[in-house]
């Protein structure tokens, strides 16, 4: 078998563990005579494994019970709609507050406002091209709004916020879409946390939606069914068929990370990844890291040598010694290395040995 070290934003590299497993159970499940990806979601057999795979998340995050855990799909893209859709309505003002720290957070904007909604950005670092996040304040937020939506990690840019704004009484609405399950998070800080899971967490197919109960109810009747929260949870996720094994293989996922000692043990590991690659970035010159210390991932990783035929080369090459998909995204350039939960920190240490074999090999001019 010959493995290569992936980098890819996401779809990204899942846990050989949890790979191996799943290829134990791909033609037969347990005692059942088939594969996952051929049950009735409302077998008994594949109850067992969304009602696991909810209990071994509420565990791993520390969700309170007063929270509903959807697994949906559509992608976090869809969740843009969603929330507006089932939040708005939440205070007599219907007014949505955002904060802009990237791509994704300003398209979240843009789908409020394209839908008619009374959307105001209360932050932006847009004319910083992105470099860090901003600085929100509880002053800055409107207490009638009927939410304030941030995203959390910045896939594109490479930035993380390192706190958790305070809101007041205004619900705070998280996209933790590539930093799902790589830290402890204080779930009661926010009122809901959605993410794509194709990240972090399992493959393309599942969005994880984690909602306070008492946000549930709010939406309009002329809501389309499939993007209404309360009916999603009212059944069980599975109003309609689920994405199956995309849940299937989170429960997986889940479960390795409690086998590794849970979110803390999960943190101290990516941490030791990120600041390997982080360090190497600050002490030499070929290189630079644009994003501000403050406001670094610890998932992605951007850097550039400051010369776009360069930058094509060292993706390039590097692909040819088996580190994959180290591209930076096409509107911003440069490299980005994506150490999400399953990058080994030999893949780290594999990147870094390229890095100073590459700037030695070729100089610039």
């Amino acid at each position: 078998m010959n493995r290569v070290y992936n980098f890819s934003a996401g779809p990204s590299m899942l846990p050989l563990p949890v790979l191996e497993q799943a290829a134990k159970e791909l033609v037969c499940y347990g005692e059942s005579g088939m594969s996952v990806m051929e049950m009735s979601h409302r077998s008994p057999d594949y109850e067992a494994i969304i009602k696991a795979a909810e209990a071994d998340l509420r565990r791993l995050m520390n969700i309170p019970d007063n929270y509903k855990v959807l697994f949906l799909q559509g992608g976090a893209s869809t969740q843009f709609a969603s929330v507006p859709m089932n939040l708005i309505n939440l205070k007599p003002a219907k007014k949505a507050l955002y904060a802009v720290s990237g791509q994704f957070s300003g398209k979240a904007y843009k789908e409020a406002q394209k839908m008619g909604y009374n959307a105001k950005c209360i932050a932006t670092t847009k004319d910083d091209n992105f470099d860090h996040v901003p600085v929100i304040t509880k002053d800055m937020v409107d207490q009638d709004a009927s939410y304030l939506h941030i995203c959390f990690n910045n896939t594109i840019y490479g930035t993380k916020y390192p706190y958790i704004p305070e809101t007041g009484d205004v619900p705070l609405v998280a996209d933790l879409s590539s930093c799902i399950i790589s830290e402890p998070v204080d779930v009661t800080k926010f009122g809901v946390i959605y993410a794509g899971a194709q990240k972090n967490m399992a493959p393309a197919g599942v969005t994880l939606v984690i909602v306070r109960e008492d946000l549930l109810g709010y939406a309009d009747e002329s809501i389309p069914t499939m993007l209404d929260w309360k009916t999603m949870a009212d059944n069980d996720s599975m109003y309609n068929t689920p994405p199956c094994y995309a849940i299937y293989v989170a429960g997986l996922v889940y479960k390795w990370i409690e086998q590794l000692g849970g979110l803390e043990v999960m943190k101290e590991m990516n941490v030791k990844k990120a600041k390997l690659l982080y360090d190497y970035l600050d002490s030499q010159s070929y290189y630079t890291a644009p994003v501000k210390p403050e406001s670094r991932s610890l998932m992605n990783v951007t850097f550039v040598t400051g010369d776009a035929d360069l930058d094509k080369k060292f993706a390039s090459e590097a692909a040819k010694v088996g580190l994959k998909n180290l591209k930076g995204h096409r509107s911003v350039g440069g490299m980005r290395a994506s150490i999400y939960n399953a990058m080994p920190y030999e893949g780290v240490e594999a990147l870094v040995a390229f890095m100073k074999k590459f700037a030695e090999e070729n100089p610039k001019a």
